[in-house]
């Protein structure tokens, strides 16, 4: 994940570059105003404050501080490199030797050291970028020679600060408070005269051929550097640093492109050698991260996966079913490891406070005698349509009684089974964020008080909050539950586009869920699939429509598809949503080919 996010940054910082010379028409004269301007942009990471942001101790705010404003320094050595050596060169040469020093600082301080692939990797990366810089053909002088191991030497040590950072707190905390450092380090240049008149007074000034689109692209810029300290918190620095050189691959082929620059002869020769190098060095790093990582493993079909269903009483009768019967098979004949099951309100409090729990004990009781643990799902929205199952009684808008009795029947049923040795977790409300089904308006403020009421009534068993897996966001859910479970569903009904199917890669669950765990600063909470579609998704009802019908949409062979799919997204744990309708399909259609593979999924 750490390389995949460093060549997307150095992607967005060599086409930066790019953009940079078509929008300028010559150099930025002013090295001491351009790291004054860039440090003051650090001012824009305030946009994650509301993901997860933190105070810290003073140790660790000082640490995060240090580790920005030694990157301003280094900033400000890498620009004045620049300046007086009048080419990229310079630029270069940072580039290719600054990752030794972060690798000698990250060892010192941290005791990184790399593995055998990686440590073959990071010296070609090396070598690539110094085989770069002779092939520019120009020489440093002294002076330049000196600000370039200046900046060479301060990037190492911010970079190592930084994966310390990352260690004791999440990235949204980090991230700020170390651009917070960067802050304060441009603003102490304003004490001094001569610095500050360099900044608000240069002697000479950008000519723009548009400043709106140089503007633009310095917040595109910007996100390239999130990415780069991202890449750091997931890996080596060493590593993440030394992808610096990947940049210019994008920076010569962009120059090709768009900028008509073509050099030629040994020049020419020189840098394609060097490119070939640094991306030899890539899929070198590639490959081996992926099988050292055990990734492949993790998508493989020979992982322990724990397999649960869901079970609808409502559904079960639905289709003309007897309920306990068909609960029973499936605990009996499936042997699902684990089972989600469903306290409809309307059916535990079919009167205003009489409650009747008759058929949730049954389901319950017969779960713990199979020794399957249950997921026991309360609220107002809960699976299966017309998804908001609230009694009768309780849907007079004037009533005045609506989520004060809510809250009560959630409450009657918390007491009721939290010492079952069937629970394991329960689940407050389902999709809540998904707009979908006969339901009332959503309340986010009614959801958390919800979960609140669960957890102040059994604070031993976990909380499932769910969303869509391709629409929802995640994030709202997954850092409200102690568990966060994704729906899986690969080809749908819409009354406006019809059949839709889903052709998403299984790699876009994986990276949607490293991107929600980064968000929430939680890489330890779970992570369920809690709901896998395994029966068709119709206009109707599955009982208003013909067999034909529904094997047209969902048949055999992409239920047995779904389920490879579904083990590739990487999941260690998934409960199928259908096995009502493949007992209906054996017992009322004479079809029990579903049933029969249900059986042997593991």
């Amino acid at each position: 994940m750490w390389l995949l996010v460093a060549i997307l940054a150095q992607f967005v910082n060599g086409s930066s570059t790019v953009i940079d010379k078509l929008l300028l028409k010559k150099s930025y004269p002013n090295p001491v105003g351009y790291t004054f301007w860039l440090g003051i942009l650090g001012l824009f990471s305030v946009v994650f404050i509301p993901f997860g942001f933190r105070a810290l101790s003073p140790e660790e705010s000082g640490v995060a501080l240090l580790a920005g404003a030694i990157f301003i320094l280094a900033m400000l050595f890498y620009f004045l490199a620049l300046f007086h050596s009048q080419t990229v060169s310079s630029v270069i040469f940072i580039g290719a030797i600054s990752p030794i020093f972060t690798f000698a600082a990250s060892w010192v301080f941290l005791g990184i050291s790399l593995h055998s692939h990686q440590l073959f990797g990071f010296i070609f990366l090396i070598i690539g970028g110094l085989a770069l810089f002779l092939s520019e053909r120009n020489g440093l002088n002294l002076k330049v020679l000196f600000f370039s191991l200046t900046s060479a030497l301060l990037f190492g040590f911010s970079n190592t600060l930084t994966k310390i950072v990352f260690n004791f707190t999440n990235f949204p905390t980090g991230f700020v408070w170390i651009k917070a450092g960067g802050i304060v380090a441009v603003l102490s240049f304003l004490f001094w005269p001569a610095i500050r008149r360099k900044i608000f007074s240069p002697e000479g000034k950008d000519e723009f051929r548009s400043k709106t689109a140089y503007f633009l692209n310095r917040g595109y810029a910007g996100f390239g550097s999130v990415l780069i300290y991202y890449a750091i918190l997931l890996g080596s620095p060493s590593l993440v640093d030394a992808t610096y050189n990947v940049k210019y691959l994008f920076v010569f082929l962009g120059g090709w492109l768009f900028l008509g620059e073509r050099p030629r002869g040994k020049v020419l020769a020189g840098k394609i050698l060097a490119l070939l190098i640094i991306s030899f060095a890539i899929i070198w790093l590639s490959v081996g991260e992926y099988y050292t990582s055990g990734a492949w493993r993790a998508y493989g079909q020979d992982r322990e996966i724990k397999w649960g269903i869901t079970f609808s009483q409502k559904f079960s009768e639905m289709l003309g079913l007897d309920w306990r019967e068909n609960y029973g098979a499936i605990l009996n004949e499936l042997k699902p490891a684990r089972v989600r099951l469903i306290a409809y309100w309307d059916k535990i409090e079919p009167e205003d406070n009489k409650f009747d729990f008759n058929d949730l004990d049954w389901q319950m009781d017969l779960a713990a005698k199979n020794k399957v643990g249950v997921i026991l799902a309360v609220g107002r929205k809960l699976p299966r349509w017309p998804e908001c199952h609230a009694p009768e009684w309780a849907k007079n808008p004037e009533s005045g009684i609506w989520n004060p009795e809510l809250l009560e029947y959630i409450k009657e049923t918390v007491n009721r089974y939290k010492n079952h040795p069937a629970l394991l977790y329960w689940q407050a409300e389902n999709e809540p964020f998904l707009p979908f089904g006969e339901c009332p308006a959503f309340d986010k403020e009614f959801l958390d008080k919800e979960i609140a009421l669960v957890k102040s009534l059994d604070s031993a068993h976990p909380i499932i909050i769910t969303d869509s897996g391709e629409l929802g966001l995640w994030y709202r859910a997954a850092k409200r539950g102690d568990v966060f479970g994704t729906t899986m569903y690969r080809r749908v009904h819409n009354e406006y586009l019809g059949y839709v199917d889903y052709h998403l890669p299984p790699q876009f669950f994986w990276a949607k869920q490293k991107l929600t765990r980064w968000f929430v600063g939680d890489s330890a909470k779970k992570y369920v699939v809690i709901e896998l579609a395994a029966e068709p998704w119709l206009p109707k009802q599955l009982y208003e429509t013909s067999t034909e019908e529904q094997f047209k949409h969902f048949d055999l062979d992409f239920f047995k598809n779904t389920i490879d799919y579904a083990k590739a997204t990487g999941f260690d744990e998934y409960y199928l949503w259908g096995a009502e309708w493949w007992y209906w399909l054996k017992t009322k259609q004479s079809h029990p080919e579903f049933w029969d593979y249900a059986k042997t999924i593991n």
